[in-house]
């Protein structure tokens, strides 16, 4: 008998490429994605890297393939946006080692900035897309893609979803069977898309999709489970299918595995013996508008939302709509009011970032933001970044808007941040546009080691914290100076007063001023130094130390007073001491100053 295990999404995915004989994968961290490739460290027989971007994974793992090796790239569905440029070039190619390219969308933006479909990214590339709806599946059919890639010479899109990432089910262990890897064969005919090439490709690729439609048509991998006398089809995929199942509603239900090229020539003949055929299925009516086209009078997103999660009540009440189901008599969940204390997202005790806010924003600075932890720095109570739009997007919108008011006469400075993980992602090419920029442009680089908003993996300046590690390691204040930039200021921003007058001094300054800030993650390095405390004798009440909005930091009504004064929770302090730096009566104290 198999072994079994208790597995999340994200490691059934690593599970069932090591049982396939996968050897190269390759990714880029994001939510809610990023234990696929983290669970696949505990693979020796699997070359498992970080790349800087989606492209270069992408790439990575393209070059496994072409080697003849199984290889697999995984991402947040934004990642293909920065990955579809080696992604719309490949699917022309013939795969030779399985390929497969797995994508966490995000229904109801638990942790993205929009809610991409990528469903249509298959339609669109010409490639078959699979879509699991538990742990067990997601095994089987990253094993099953593999084998559809080299059977069919495509690519092969899995989709996720954020739920499915995380959940975790009873997955079924096999042994890994390993795979010959031929390795490199020359074939410019192959893997030279220039146009005497790729024009043959286009034909190829049109050919491969009619074989994957017939392939669809007859694979049991789609799951009919029909109802006599029933005469509606329901017809969904992934996580919904779940969800559906738990209400169990007396109708026939068509399951696909793959959900594009849909199986049409087989829903024909079944919508036959139904009078009505309902999709369900999230985000966008991909499949409902497949059916549609194709001559399937199909309904769907007239019951069921066009964003967000589809849950078990919001399906039940679509079904209702639609006159499947009665009123069930099973009320809806109620939210319970006050139970639950809401948790609004904040920085950590001791994060780096939060200095750099607080000037930002007793400077009144207008701020460009980008992608990472530092995002926050849009939230109460900072509220310093006015923009947010995607990796290293802060650059070229900085530039855009200082451009735009000088040419109407409205001359602010204007201020960019970004992370090391986002400059090496995406802000190099930005920051190389703004070297010749005369326009007033503070740029402030937060180098704190990692990627803190993902969970800490590491970037490239990673090393440069464990300087008695043999780790790779980049400076970024060596990178800027090879792009011709003189003005870059290295702070700490610990310390305040320095670090407040850097960014004063920058943002007065013409041109493009580089600020690089060197504080390490606190969470993510387990920083902690010895607590600071208030004496509630010298404190004068001001709230200085209270807007610097860190944790530890309360007022309190301390015994034998009759107004509260400031108050350090000491098992939250991690002793930065920039609270301590901005009391103005010095009543902020280290407790191994004083012994306390």
């Amino acid at each position: 008998m198999n072994e079994k295990a208790v597995l999340t999404g994200n490691e059934a995915v690593s599970r069932g490429f090591w049982e396939a004989g996968g050897t190269i994968a390759s990714s880029y961290p994001g939510s809610p994605t990023v234990q696929i490739l983290e669970s696949l460290g505990n693979y020796k027989e699997i070359f498992s890297e970080w790349a800087v971007n989606e492209k270069v994974a992408f790439e990575i793992a393209m070059g496994g393939s072409f080697a003849g090796a199984r290889s697999m790239v995984s991402m947040k569905h934004v990642g293909i946006n920065i990955a579809s440029d080696p992604f719309m070039t490949f699917t022309e190619v013939k795969t030779k080692g399985g390929f497969l390219l797995v994508v966490g969308d995000d229904p109801g933006l638990t942790s993205s900035q929009n809610e991409q479909d990528s469903r249509f990214w298959g339609k669109y590339a010409n490639i078959p897309v699979i879509e699991p709806s538990n742990p067990q599946e997601v095994k089987e059919y990253v094993k099953e893609g593999l084998k559809i890639s080299e059977d069919f010479n495509t690519p092969v899109l899995i989709k996720l979803t954020s739920r499915l990432c995380h959940c975790r089910g009873i997955v079924e262990l096999n042994e890994r069977q390993e795979r010959e890897i031929e390795g490199f064969v020359e074939d410019q005919s192959r893997y030279c898309m220039l146009p005497p090439f790729a024009n043959k490709q286009q034909y190829f690729m049109k050919e491969r999709m009619e074989k994957l439609q017939a392939f669809n048509d007859s694979t049991t991998l789609n799951k009919l489970e029909e109802v006599e006398n029933s005469q509606v089809l329901i017809i969904t995929s992934g996580m919904p299918y779940e969800c559906l199942k738990e209400i169990e509603p007396k109708v026939s239900v068509l399951k696909l595995a793959m959900v594009w090229p849909m199986p049409i020539d087989k829903i024909k003949e079944l919508s036959k013996k139904y009078k009505r055929v309902i999709v369900i299925e999230e985000l966008m009516p991909f499949m409902e508008e497949t059916l549609k086209s194709n001559g399937v009078k199909a309904e769907g997103k007239e019951y069921f939302s066009f964003t967000g999660e589809l849950t078990v009540d919001s399906i039940r009440e679509g079904l209702e709509k639609a006159g499947v189901l009665s009123n069930s008599g099973k009320d809806i969940l109620p939210q319970e009011e006050g139970n639950i204390p809401p948790r609004t997202p904040m920085l950590c005790s001791g994060c780096p970032h939060r200095p750099i806010f607080h000037i930002l924003k007793m400077a009144k600075a207008t701020v460009m933001g980008d992608i990472g932890c530092y995002s926050l720095g849009i939230l109460e109570p900072f509220e310093v970044h006015k923009t947010n739009i995607s990796m290293g997007a802060s650059l070229g919108n900085a530039l855009g808007v200082a451009a735009a008011q000088s040419k109407a006469g409205k001359i602010k400075p204007i201020v960019a941040t970004i992370g090391d993980g986002t400059f090496f992602h995406s802000g190099m090419t930005g920051i190389l546009q703004l070297a010749k920029t005369k326009e007033n442009i503070t740029v402030i680089v937060m180098d704190n080691r990692t990627t803190a908003m993902t969970g800490g993996q590491e970037t490239l300046t990673t090393g440069d914290y464990f300087k008695e590690r043999d780790i790779y390691s980049v400076s970024i204040p060596e990178v800027l100076k090879t792009f011709g930039i003189k003005d870059i200021t290295v702070v700490d921003q610990f310390k305040y007063k320095e670090t407040k007058e850097a960014i004063h001094a920058a943002m007065k300054r013409e041109g493009l001023s580089i600020i690089v800030t060197t504080r390490p993650c606190a969470l993510n390095f387990k920083i902690k130094q010895p607590h600071f405390y208030v004496d509630e004798n010298i404190c004068i009440s001001c709230r200085s130390c209270i807007r610097t909005n860190c944790p530890p930091i309360s007022m309190k009504l301390y015994p034998g007073k009759d107004k509260k004064n400031s108050y350090i929770n000491p098992d939250m302090c991690v002793g930065c001491s920039v609270c301590s730096q901005v009391c103005p009566v010095g009543a902020i104290k280290r407790s191994s100053d004083e012994n306390n």
